[in-house]
């Protein structure tokens, strides 16, 4: 005699979803529950570089209201925040500053390259003193290109870190760093060499691509 065998389990479509929620009734995980949390109170550093930081400021006055997204909280001290907005050109001097800042942030942290020069240098980028992108020692969530970009493209920037926040898995390769033991959550912080920085860069995060040049025949 054959056992009984239980009814296979129907996927809920989104559509079933939303008229479970017009009735009050919520289906739920706690990855989405943990990831809707994480992306709605995204806290930013109170801190700033140059011109971007302005549009930076910006962006939590009442025109543009950074409020909405939950992100009003700018926090003075790294340890309350979790978010660092790289907003404006990143010196030599500074750089090592900018990857101590991250590194006294708690896990989970974020980072934007607000603007060209904390992009790549923007238009310093040949100079001696400019660091060329903020990515060569921090990894970098969100690009917002610009010179500077206005306080609509950084509220751009935040609703597509929430999206990409809200993507992560709780557990596989799919998890967020913090949540994963083979990567380190720590970034050596540069040191003033002889004629530039040391290292040059962070090769966790950043390697020179690799430029193919076809010869002339």
């Amino acid at each position: 005699m054959s056992e009984p065998t239980s009814p296979a389990p129907t996927s809920i479509t989104q559509q079933d979803r939303d008229e479970l929620r017009r009735q009050g009734i919520l289906l739920t995980s706690i990855q989405e529950l943990y990831t809707w949390g994480s992306s709605h109170s995204v806290w930013p550093l109170n801190f700033g570089l140059a011109c971007c930081a302005i549009e930076m400021i910006a962006a939590s006055m009442a025109k543009f209201d950074i409020a909405r997204f939950g992100s009003e909280v700018f926090r003075p001290s790294p340890r309350q925040a979790d978010l660092l907005i790289v907003s404006g050109t990143v010196t030599k001097k500074m750089a090592p500053q900018v990857v101590r800042l991250w590194d006294q942030m708690p896990e989970p942290k974020y980072c934007i390259a607000m603007g060209a020069c904390a992009i790549s240098g923007g238009p310093f980028k040949q100079g001696y003193n400019v660091l060329k992108g903020i990515d060569r020692y921090l990894p970098v969530d969100i690009y917002i290109p610009g010179c500077p970009p206005r306080p609509e493209a950084l509220l751009h920037g935040l609703v597509e870190l929430q999206k990409k926040i809200r993507g992560f898995k709780l557990t596989g390769p799919d998890a967020p760093r913090h949540l994963r033991a083979d990567i380190a959550c720590d970034y050596p912080v540069p040191e003033f060499g002889a004629h530039d920085l040391e290292p040059p860069s962070n090769p966790t995060v950043w390697t020179a691509p690799v430029i193919v040049r076809s010869e002339k025949a």
